[in-house]
């Protein structure tokens, strides 16, 4: 089906919102109360609000998961260890063994038998990973090392700076003298101490993490069921976008394709492809039709310019809208879109052309609409309640997301914060969100942390700029 049979070309004007009735679609500037005074008249523009555009996402990724679940759609993977990391576990990671899966030496040492002075066996100590020594009688002593299976009879074992060795007669050989009172069990580690064979270690849904992979590997597994990540399509727009070299002439270099795929990639989605696409209707609608991903990603032409397309792209591919415009500030553009067709179900989310304001429709709807779609539990990246440092100027009705770094217990805004800027949140540890009207210094905000390791905190003050 082309646009002219959608209907999609030269549509009646009168029916498209304008912007002095949509205000939300108005192109994206920084509020500035001293530059921008607003009338005590003026009506917020007609959009969701910040909190209830990222519920929406989370139960629109939800609602998209159970979709899948069904018959036909992907199910669960088994991958090897070295695969699963930032997955999540598709059913609950349970110990194929006891850990440890026998009584060890928590130290280097003697593994003693009775009571003291003890006789050293001398025939070798007992190595990690070898067959123990034969049962310890009563009153011996055999060197053992961390790890190491106990031999059978030990009651505890001694630490070698715990303990003293004296020469005896011929006969008899060396003895071992303890240095501290010795309590029965002292430095072993049970068989079972850990986990018991069956034991549940962790609930599905867990994010697979270094740390699991460890636990995993501890307990038996070679491989690890993970649920599919979810696939997702990004769709570049504009004619002014280079690829490579300076800008000139009107054309500005393209930061969102470079900058999205590993964002996404490191909320655990699968980047299947970044495609460009100029400013033209056919192939914006031809790439929204015929795109097998779990969610789309779009970039620019969300509000009501002249090449702005995507609302009639939409509406002519059938789709639903589940937020059309966010009260916040930057990105209030951004819109959420449930697709028709195919198997399974599909979104859209389109961000703004602004780079800072694609940054806040990610956080936004993308991030717990993935979420969601993944499997994984929602927590913030940082607890809420963070007092920030300094003022920051609040828009009259909407959320602001502002860059930040962290300063031992406070968060210190960033100055390059515009629409168009990445300089701050290149620089930051997270973005503070500040409701309407501002925040003074001391305020407790809460903190959207980035989904990568930061340290932002170690950066000197002259490294970054302050608000």
């Amino acid at each position: 089906m082309t646009l002219e049979e959608s209907a999609l070309v030269a549509p009646d004007t009168a029916s498209l919102p304008q912007p002095a009735e949509e205000p939300h679609r108005a192109s994206e500037e920084p509020h500035r109360a001293s530059e921008e005074p607003h009338r005590a008249t003026e009506e917020p523009h007609r959009a969701t609000a910040w909190p209830a555009a990222r519920t929406t996402a989370a139960e629109a990724g939800a609602a998209a998961r159970a979709g899948r679940l069904g018959e036909g759609a992907r199910g669960p993977l088994t991958v090897p260890l070295g695969a699963a990391l930032g997955r999540v576990l598709a059913g609950p990671l349970q110990a194929l063994t006891d850990l440890p899966s026998f009584d060890t030496s928590a130290m280097d040492g003697w593994a003693v038998a009775g009571t003291g002075p003890w006789t050293v066996r001398e025939e070798g100590a007992v190595l990690a990973g070898h067959a123990p020594a034969a049962v310890l009688a009563d009153g011996e002593a055999v060197r053992i090392a961390t790890g190491a299976r106990v031999p059978a009879g030990t009651a505890a074992v001694i630490r070698t700076e715990h303990s003293r060795t004296e020469r005896g007669d011929a006969a008899a050989g060396p003895f071992l003298h303890a240095l501290r009172e010795v309590r029965p069990g002292q430095d072993i580690r049970p068989r079972g101490q850990e986990c018991r064979s069956g034991d549940q270690l962790l609930p599905a849904g867990s994010v697979v993490t270094p740390a699991v992979l460890g636990l995993a590997a501890a307990a038996g597994y070679d491989a690890l069921p993970v649920l599919p990540r979810p696939r997702v399509e990004i769709l570049v727009l504009g004619d002014e976008l280079l690829t490579t070299g300076l800008p000139h002439e009107g054309l500005i270099r393209d930061a969102l394709g470079p900058m999205l795929g590993p964002w996404l990639e490191a909320l655990g989605a699968e980047v299947l492809a970044t495609r460009r696409i100029g400013d033209d209707a056919e192939e914006l609608y031809a790439a929204v039709t015929g795109s097998t991903a779990d969610l789309l990603i779009t970039t620019g032409g969300t509000a009501a310019g002249p090449v702005d397309h995507l609302h009639r792209v939409l509406a002519a591919a059938g789709a639903t809208l589940l937020v059309d415009g966010v009260k916040v500030r930057p990105g209030h553009p951004m819109l959420l879109a449930r697709l028709v067709g195919g198997a399974e179900p599909r979104h859209l989310v389109g961000l703004p052309g602004n780079p800072l304001a694609a940054v806040s429709g990610l956080l936004t709807l993308a991030e717990p609409l993935l979420a969601a779609l993944a499997g994984a539990p929602r927590e913030p990246r940082h607890a809420p309640g963070v007092p920030v440092q300094d003022e920051i100027q609040g828009h009259p009705h909407d959320t602001r997301l502002v860059p930040v770094v962290r300063r031992a217990d406070r968060a210190v805004p960033l100055h390059y914060n515009g629409p168009a800027m990445l300089r701050g949140i290149a620089a930051a540890d997270g973005l503070a969100v500040v409701p309407p009207g501002g925040a003074r210094p001391g305020q407790a905000l809460e903190i959207l942390g980035l989904p990568w390791p930061t340290a932002a905190g170690d950066v000197p003050a002259e490294g970054v700029c302050f608000t």
